[in-house]
């Protein structure tokens, strides 16, 4: 009989421990979703510059039949007896267990911002974002001043990460472009709002230039050192040196962290202060040789600090996990350990460019986007989606797609 191996999550970490595995075992997948998501390239699915088959296909698409994809999430975890718990009560045992459960957004108990600010971490939350700006500026009458235009028009986003960054350069960039077309008064307004003391602090200097100027030609507004207090249905409230302003918004979204899944919180694993947990250098649990983390929920002392939540630290993770699992459940003693190291770095900066840091030097401008998309594509999740969208990429270019008024139909 072929041995089980059960994988909880279906983001970076749990799909490519999938796919790295043959079919000598009887691997199921747990996940609450029909498709994988490449979040990287979020930001294009957004501004229309790639479509969502491009970056969520679905996981009949990518898994072999030896792979059973569940969509019943996990429960529960019973150590003892090797068995999971699902949501809908179902048993299943296993020989070894794969936890790449992921992160979920951090509100910091910040009020009314669970309620009102809008995640982005979903196609559904892209959907629901660029829907939200359209509909602002199909309200924008001709003769309004350029004042209450700007009001109107206002989009904040909390956190300054990469996430921030380029989520604000591509909505300013997509907002003066819908403004051209629409001649309407004034101009947006795209701010972004973070508590330290600058923005993208895990970026070398080298890519910080390229940053900083994309965000000054974008025409976000940037404000360090602030925090929010309060998000409103049509505000937002910050505070700056003790001081409190309260900016009329029409959206906030919220890409100020993560936390952990708040399942790991109840496993009977070894964390870290944090609520990480503690792995052997191997990958295995400190609690459990038999099962394996990664990704978000897992604490990796042998990695670039950079690495940090990146996709590519889970890409580089799963296939040590995936050898390990053989190795381990064909009886092997000596299991591998490596250093996880950055890859290179690449931000897209708005609908026209990017920046790229590989091999310690960094460009910017057009040719770091199609940089940018080449990388992407040589890590989506398998050589026949790849090359699908690659053709598609080449033949069919990437523009952005305008925020034409709701109900346009090219």
């Amino acid at each position: 009989m072929k041995k089980k191996i059960i994988i909880a999550g279906g983001g970076f970490g749990g799909l490519f421990t999938a796919l790295e595995l043959n079919d000598s075992f009887d691997i199921t997948l747990l996940t609450d979703s029909d498709h994988f998501i490449f979040k990287p390239l979020l930001y294009e699915y957004l501004s229309g510059e790639v479509e969502a088959w491009h970056i969520a296909p679905t996981y009949d698409e990518l898994l072999d039949r030896h792979v059973h994809v569940n969509r019943a999430p996990l429960k529960a975890v019973e150590f003892s007896n090797w068995t999971v718990t699902l949501e809908d009560n179902t048993t299943l045992d296993y020989d070894a267990l794969v936890l790449a459960l992921g992160a979920i957004t951090n509100y910091a108990g910040v009020l009314g911002a669970a309620e009102f600010a809008l995640p982005f971490r979903e196609l559904a939350h892209a959907d629901q974002l660029r829907e939200r700006m359209v509909t602002a500026l199909d309200q924008i009458a001709p003769d309004l001043p350029p004042q209450d235009v700007r009001k109107a028009m206002t989009f904040a986003i909390v956190g300054g990460g990469a996430s921030g960054v380029e989520l604000a350069t591509k909505m300013a960039d997509l907002l003066q472009d819908a403004f051209r077309r629409r001649a309407l008064p004034g101009e947006p307004r795209v701010l972004v709002i973070e508590m330290g003391d600058k923005l993208v602090p895990g970026m070398g200097e080298e890519i910080r230039d390229y940053v900083e100027g994309a965000l000054r030609e974008s025409r976000v507004e940037i404000h360090t050192l602030t925090k929010v207090v309060q998000v409103k249905e049509t505000s937002v409230i910050i505070e700056h040196d003790g001081a409190q302003t309260e900016i009329p918004t029409a959206a906030v979204v919220w890409v100020g962290g993560v936390q952990i899944n708040p399942l790991v919180k109840d496993l009977d694993l070894e964390k870290t202060a944090r609520g990480l947990i503690k792995v052997h250098p191997t990958l295995q649990t400190v609690s459990q040789e038999t099962v394996f983390a990664l990704g978000d929920i897992a604490f990796v002392p042998d990695a670039a600090p950079t690495l940090a939540g990146t996709a590519q630290l889970a890409l580089q993770e799963a296939r040590l996990v995936a050898r390990n699992l053989t190795a381990y459940l064909d009886g092997s003693e000596k299991l591998e350990t490596r250093h996880f190291e950055e890859l290179g770095e690449a931000v897209s900066l708005g609908t026209e460019r990017a920046a790229v840091l590989a091999g310690g030097k960094a460009f910017g401008g057009s040719l770091a986007r199609q940089a940018r998309f080449a990388m992407y594509t040589s890590r989506l999740p398998t050589w026949h989606h790849r090359l699908r969208v690659g053709a598609s990429w080449f033949f069919g270019g990437t523009e952005p797609r305008p925020l034409l008024p709701l109900g346009y139909r090219r």
